[in-house]
């Protein structure tokens, strides 16, 4: 009698620890998938401001590498996105500095060519498509975002489009230069580190001659 319920006590031994077995097993292949979805997505994350800050360090060492009239002004725009990337590294937990160059960067010239014009133009007037002029918001059509943001440019080429760290791509977003009331509507195509960004062409539909940065700018999300 004493045999047999020894045998039966390790019997249900053995089996409550096959159950304990299979109940962390499952609650760690739950937790591993947690962690791995996360780990892909702030890799997501790292992986846009790598690309974006490695093409701001570009732009600013072909400007020191060939430097004109205006390249100074360039670099300090340019310095001040730098920072903000890195800001915004910190805060998501990426590797502050880390950079990749994974897009090119068209470089401007003392003022940005056209997209459909290989050659630098004379005229400011002729290196870009004309500008749009702004008109009132229509409620329930447009909501200003980023207020208080400044613009500048990211010098690459191509049709007007922009860059954001705000809003994904295929947004469309209206940009309005407070200072001379032109404005344009642009795609967002790409990840950059400032709320929006304007390439080359969408740049030169709104700014101020000889300046490369927007201070008072209306950022609105159209769509």
């Amino acid at each position: 009698m004493s045999r047999r319920r020894t045998v039966s006590t390790k019997k249900k031994l053995a089996l409550l620890i096959g159950a304990g077995v299979m109940a962390g097993g499952g609650a760690f292949a739950m937790a591993a998938t947690s962690n791995a979805a996360q780990t892909a997505a702030d890799s997501t994350v790292c992986q846009g401001l790598a690309t974006a800050l490695g093409n701001n360090q570009k732009f600013i060492a072909d400007q020191r590498a060939d430097p004109d009239a205006l390249s100074t002004a360039r670099i300090a725009n340019r310095d001040a996105v730098v920072a903000q990337i890195k800001v915004q590294q910190e805060a998501s937990g990426c590797v502050v500095g880390e950079s990749a160059q994974d897009s090119q960067i068209t470089q401007p010239g003392t003022q940005p060519a056209a997209p459909s014009s290989p050659a630098r133009t004379t005229s400011p007037a002729t290196a870009a498509p004309p500008a749009t002029p702004a008109s009132p918001a229509t409620p329930g059509d447009r909501q200003q975002v980023c207020d208080g943001s400044t613009v500048t440019l990211s010098g690459e080429g191509g049709d007007p489009a922009a860059s954001s760290n705000q809003f994904p791509a295929g947004t469309t977003l209206r940009v309005t230069n407070l200072d001379n009331g032109k404005s344009t509507t642009v795609e967002v195509t790409s990840f950059s580190g400032s709320c929006a960004l304007l390439n080359n062409a969408a740049f030169e539909q709104v700014r101020e001659p000889g300046k490369f940065l927007i201070r008072r700018a209306l950022i609105e999300k159209v769509g």
